[in-house]
């Protein structure tokens, strides 16, 4: 059976698959060990396809460690390709932000040495947004391991992460970027 797309939907794939859209994010690397800071500046080089380098600045959350803030532009997707080359460093916490594109959600990764790696679609407002499916499991796992439903429901919007990450987020002073837990 061969299936036909109308012209709008037609014309939403060629916009997004387009490789002139170009998408916008940023990398914070909330803590980083000194010694490896270089080689994460290398593996971000092998995903932009030229040297990359980061002004560092010390974490005072772990004194041992090093911070910085880079904003990107490249291809639709690079949010993905910058997270997965920084997953190999688990002892490095960090989170890439991708900004939405027409016709594609936004994404944002967070990772953490104690929690892995976090990755959620952001709606056009800065909100996760949750696929009915992983909603519908989440309840089904509450129920039948008789987890806390609270729990399931904040594992899925990413409060674990938040929560750790939140005391290396405070300490980017000088960043224009402010990362909201509630808005009211």
């Amino acid at each position: 059976m061969r299936h036909v797309l109308p012209s709008s939907a037609t014309a939403l794939r060629a916009l997004v698959d387009d490789a002139s859209v170009v998408a916008r994010g940023v990398v914070f690397v909330h803590a980083c060990p000194r010694a490896v800071s270089p080689h994460l500046e290398w593996a971000l080089a092998a995903v932009f396809g030229e040297p990359v380098r980061i002004s560092w600045a010390a974490q005072a959350v772990v004194p041992t460690s090093v911070r910085a803030q880079l904003a990107w532009e490249g291809p639709v997707g690079t949010g993905a390709r910058i997270a997965s080359a920084l997953l190999p460093f688990s002892q490095v916490r960090y989170e890439v932000t991708e900004d939405p594109t027409p016709g594609r959600l936004g994404e944002r990764f967070s990772a953490t040495p104690s929690l892995g790696l976090f990755r959620a679609d952001i709606g056009p407002h800065g909100d996760v947004l949750v696929p009915e499916d992983r909603l519908k499991a989440a309840v089904a796992h509450a129920a039948y391991a008789g987890t806390c439903l609270e729990e399931e429901l904040g594992r899925l919007i990413g409060q674990p992460w938040d929560e750790e990450l939140e005391a290396f987020r405070c300490t980017f002073e000088e960043s224009t970027v402010r990362v909201l837990e509630q808005v009211i």
